[in-house]
């Protein structure tokens, strides 16, 4: 009798033990957040639709939408009770060092998925699909990137954009003046105020910003492109398998479900704050591909 007594509590020690043993089990970014009880998300000021601020100075967009579902499976697998959610801005030129230093956990926005920022950091599954391109005034006649010779443009710094750009002018012989800007906002106020002929940047951006602008039918996006569409992901740190598993695996479920369709027509194809405008850009048939068959893969080919 007394050894049945003691039964219940000997299996309930034994379930302690266990629980310990899995949580001093856990590596990395998913121990870092068991222990804190926190989440930290890089977020963006002007990457509309994917990570902007809102007219309450609240970060929203389609990234942030993904980022939200990736904590709640984190939430999920660490079988936390409470998680909390800590936001931290960032820009071009602060992303990756910020996630490869621990600071940011998860950087929802707009970042292309290359070979070579994966030697920094890791993605999870592509969320979007864009192309590098330019926005002007149609009033100036640029159409194509040749059109830019002997131009000043300007392009964010810290992107692959303004990379390409500088490759293609040094390539072409073109003479153009390439300036960088600190953030997206910057970049297109420039070709506003007539500073800069064009901004360089990806085409979904460049389309948002002159939706949002006090005369959006005064601009029109480049017909050429300087590259073939390229991945955007959700941005976490290397050789961190076991988060990146979770997070896949999050993103993978959220893209192969109805729910990705619903946040994506709420972002692109609907009126969204602050300013009510609509970018009307129905999902692409590449990127519904991309969702039936989730990839973390850089190369544009692979879409």
């Amino acid at each position: 009798m007394r050894l049945r007594s003691l039964l219940p509590v000997l299996l309930a020690g034994l379930a302690a033990s266990a629980g310990a043993a899995s949580a001093q089990d856990l590596t990395g970014t998913l121990k870092k957040i068991k222990e804190t009880g926190q989440i930290t998300l890089g977020t963006r000021d002007a990457s509309v639709p994917f990570s902007y601020l809102d007219n309450n100075q609240k970060p929203v967009g389609f990234a942030m939408d993904i980022c939200y579902k990736i904590v709640d499976a984190v939430k999920t697998e660490l079988k936390l009770d409470k998680l909390e959610v800590k936001l931290n801005p960032v820009t071009s030129a602060t992303r990756i060092p910020l996630i490869a230093n621990g600071t940011v956990d998860l950087e929802c926005g707009s970042t292309t998925n290359n070979v070579e920022r994966q030697k920094q950091v890791a993605f999870t599954n592509t969320h979007f699909l864009t192309a590098n391109r330019f926005v002007a005034k149609k009033s100036s006649g640029l159409t194509k990137f040749e059109d830019l010779k002997g131009k000043t443009v300007v392009s964010t710094s810290g992107t692959t954009n303004i990379k390409q750009i500088n490759e293609y002018n040094t390539e072409k012989k073109l003479g153009i003046t390439i300036l960088p800007a600190k953030d997206h906002a910057e970049a297109f106020l420039m070709v506003e105020t007539g500073r800069a002929a064009a901004f360089v940047m990806d085409d979904v951006l460049l389309a948002s910003l002159a939706a949002g602008s006090k005369e959006p039918t005064a601009y029109a996006i480049s017909t050429d492109a300087l590259s073939k569409p390229e991945p955007y992901g959700i941005m976490l740190r290397k050789d961190d398998a076991p988060f990146k598993k979770v997070v896949d695996a999050a993103t993978a479920a959220f893209y192969k479900s109805p729910e990705a369709k619903t946040a994506y027509d709420k972002w692109f194809m609907k009126a969204i704050p602050p300013r009510d405008i609509n970018l009307n850009l129905p999902m692409s048939e590449a990127l519904q591909q991309a969702f039936a068959k989730p990839s973390d893969s850089p190369d544009p080919a692979a879409y």
